[in-house]
């Protein structure tokens, strides 16, 4: 046998193309004129062993007669088990009838086969199991004496990559449902299979209703928790009867195939139910939920971008009808649904031009009609909206997730306020609402400490109002921050008493200063008196101040007169006034 000419393979060999492998070792081994039966030199076998890839000459009768180290280790033989083996032994048994038939062919017509990829297969180890590798061939000799050189590269690591890779492109990494793109892919097909049938499609898309407060308050660690243990609950609760997706955020979609509207209002309570339990973080039960807006194809939408569009609109009109609703689409929501994004879009820009002011009304004292203190109220004038109501913006603001900015700006014009009345010798005390979002940050504290030595403002002047139903959610954690933020020395009042659902044996553990009555219960009734009086002599008998809201009556002021009811607000005194007014009546008083 002559000598081959290796050594062009002793020079460094690149890993990066099994090709360029393939034809360095292709012009060393064309000048050999291959002796099937000889033995290959020491500096042959170097020069093979030097190659990174796999290597195996095989001869016509599919019989190995040579494999390089690295072969070796892809197939786990040692050499002189795997030399002068018929080529079968690497092969899968359920490939070995093919691969002969295959292998003829090659020799029989090689130079239509020029030297390149020969394809991807699974290689049989010695140890069992098998790995998927990539092959690229090459032939030298005659047609009475001729090798095939096979180069094997393991492509265990490439394939992992790849279905990484295509996890990353299809999946949501933090939950594994579905992402955007891929749910967008299962909708069309989904509808072309529908569309061929004449079968149903339900569309639900879910939003957290307190997803925003938990992420703000708790931390992104906590949020992340909560929207894995979202998807955790819908996969549990359909198991394979949707087709579930995170879109982002705290979104998340259903599609149910051949449901109707009753199916899907079915599956839509039961998944309202199954999100209805709170969220265990670090000893604490957070409560959550979720509003759903369902689509159906072919009732609503014909396409996929229609049914996405009309199950969002669906999804904020639940919202507008407060936490843990399934609302069907509308024709008529599409005017609404214009209009809450105008107002959420204006509201942002309110936020960061200064379009938004504090009007403040005064807390008289009911026996000497003198001012003790005011409630800033929160009012909106837009340049292209006009005056635009509380009842219109705040809900806008709690679904755009803008809530907790607004809380964060009456509290800073607030204290701003109390510090410039302070400054002018007319020194009022100032009584602001905080949100449900709000009572659940974490940080809450910490943000009215800093906001009240940002303007210098002595804590006294400072009065936050909390609804019941905001301190019943969770009683033990309300507690916790309403004494933290009482050992500031702010005020603490509980407003709209009565109206909520609040225990009163528990209302003597929280640290409250005063008891804001609504003004329902000044609404004519026989029993008025008598009903007035007991609660303001029951809030008495807890050490606390009563203000009662609304007062428009001469004679509501005279009953409050006559329980002993300490302060009242309502426009029987005054309305709401801007600062400038209302700095112009304390002058004038």
């Amino acid at each position: 046998m002559a000598e081959c000419p290796f050594s062009t393979l002793m020079e460094p060999i690149s890993a990066t193309s099994l090709l360029e492998c393939q034809s360095r070792l292709a012009q060393a081994l064309g000048a050999w004129r291959a002796d099937a039966g000889a033995l290959l030199t020491s500096r042959e076998r170097e020069a093979l062993d030097a190659a990174p890839d796999g290597i195996l000459l095989v001869q016509r009768n599919g019989r190995i007669v040579a494999a390089n180290t690295a072969m070796l280790a892809i197939s786990g033989y040692e050499r002189h088990e795997l030399e002068s083996q018929p080529l079968d032994v690497l092969l899968p048994e359920e490939s070995r009838s093919t691969h002969g038939p295959y292998l003829s062919s090659y020799f029989a017509q090689p130079a239509r086969r020029p030297m390149g990829m020969g394809g991807s297969l699974w290689l049989q180890r010695k140890q069992g199991g098998a790995v998927p590798v990539d092959i690229a061939l090459g032939h030298f000799g005659d047609e009475h004496n001729s090798l095939a050189v096979a180069f094997v590269r393991d492509v265990t690591e490439l394939n992992q990559m790849q279905q990484r890779l295509k996890f990353q492109a299809t999946r949501d990494t933090l939950t594994g449902l579905h992402n955007r793109w891929q749910f967008g892919q299962e909708l069309q097909e989904q509808l072309k299979i529908a569309q061929a049938g004449g079968d149903a499609l339900a569309l639900l898309q879910l939003d957290l209703d307190n997803f925003k407060a938990i992420n703000d308050g708790y931390g992104h660690a906590a949020g992340d928790q909560l929207l894995r243990e979202v998807a955790r609950r819908l996969k549990s609760q359909l198991r394979s009867e949707g087709i579930l997706a995170r879109l982002g955020g705290d979104e998340f979609m259903v599609l149910l195939v051949g449901e109707n509207a009753g199916r899907a209002h079915f599956w839509s309570e039961q998944i309202l139910a199954a999100l209805s339990l709170p969220f265990k973080l670090d000893g604490l039960a957070l409560d959550f939920g979720a509003s759903i807006g369902i689509a159906l194809y072919p009732d609503n939408a014909q396409t996929g971008d229609d049914l996405m569009r009309f199950a969002d609109m669906a999804m904020y009109a639940a919202k507008a009808q407060g936490r843990g609703h399934a609302v069907f689409f509308e024709a008529s929501m599409g005017k609404e649904m214009a209009e809450r994004v105008l107002l959420a879009e204006r509201l942002r820009m309110a936020l960061s031009y200064g379009g938004l002011q504090l009007h403040y009304q005064p807390q008289v004292d009911v026996q000497t009609t003198r001012i003790v203190g005011v409630e800033g109220l929160l009012r909106w004038h837009d340049p292209v909206l006009g005056n635009v109501s509380p009842a219109r913006f705040i809900p806008v603001a709690e679904a755009s997730g803008q809530i907790v900015a607004l809380g964060n700006y009456v509290l800073d014009a607030a204290c701003r306020q109390i510090a410039l009345w302070l400054k002018s010798g007319t020194p009022l005390r100032v009584a602001v609402n905080l949100s449900a979002y709000q009572l659940r940050q974490v940080n809450l504290v910490e943000q009215v400490r800093t906001c009240l030595q940002r303007h210098d403002v002595p804590p006294q002047w400072l009065e936050l109002e909390i609804t019941e139903s905001q301190a019943m959610i969770n009683p033990d954690q309300g507690r916790q921050v309403l004494g933290a933020l009482a050992q500031l020395g702010v005020t603490i009042a509980l407003d709209d008493f009565g109206t909520g659902h609040s225990s009163l044996a528990y209302l003597q553990y929280l640290p409250l200063q005063r008891v804001k009555l609504g003004r329902e219960f000044l609404f004519p009734s026989p029993c008025r008196g008598r009903l007035m009086g007991g609660i303001v002599h029951m809030v008495h008998a807890l050490d606390l101040e009563v203000v009662a809201e609304g007062v428009e009556q001469p004679d509501q002021l005279q009953l409050l007169r006559d329980i002993g009811c300490e302060c009242f607000q309502g426009w029987l005194h005054s309305r709401a006034m801007s600062a400038e007014q209302m700095q112009a009546w304390l002058v004038a008083a």
